[in-house]
């Protein structure tokens, strides 16, 4: 009886863990990547600032350093005049869809110590993941109309 109480237990548990298609991908985002380009599916003169913080054109360039076992990273803006330096984030990775291979991925800003000030984060769906490469897409509404931003990566 002891023993079948154990084994029921043991599958509960390991119910609530993650799945495996995201245990996966947090091993493949580990480690350092660059933003290469940001794109929108919209063309004309556009002003868009990413994550709260500055404008996509100093992010292009950035590093970024995603350690899973505990959920949190960096990225360093270093572009000309740009607002350069460290920031700091927790990450979460939620799995949406196993056939589509698609997630949500949310990043909260926070201090040094993985504190967020507002507590307020930014959900991005992790569109594409691989060794080498990376794809966020961020879906917002200007003027009342769909509007996209892709976010590509490629691993260090």
């Amino acid at each position: 009886m002891k023993k079948a109480i154990f084994l029921l237990a043991v599958f509960i548990m390991a119910g609530c863990g993650a799945s495996k298609t995201v245990r996966t991908s947090k091993k493949v985002i580990k480690g350092n990547w660059t933003l290469n380009t940001v794109n929108y599916d919209t063309s004309g003169t556009l002003k868009v600032n990413l994550l709260n913080d500055t404008s996509s054109r100093c992010f292009e360039g950035s590093t970024w350093q995603f350690i899973p076992n505990n959920n949190s990273g960096t990225y360093t803006i270093s572009n000309g005049s740009c607002n350069n330096g460290d920031r700091h984030f927790i990450f979460t990775i939620d799995e949406v869809d196993q056939t589509t291979g698609l997630y949500d991925f949310l990043l909260k800003p926070t201090n040094e110590k993985g504190k967020s000030e507002t507590n307020k984060g930014f959900r991005l769906r992790l569109t594409q993941l691989s060794d080498a490469s990376m794809q966020w897409q961020q879906s917002v509404n200007v003027n009342g109309k769909p509007f996209n931003i892709s976010m590509n990566f490629s691993k260090q």
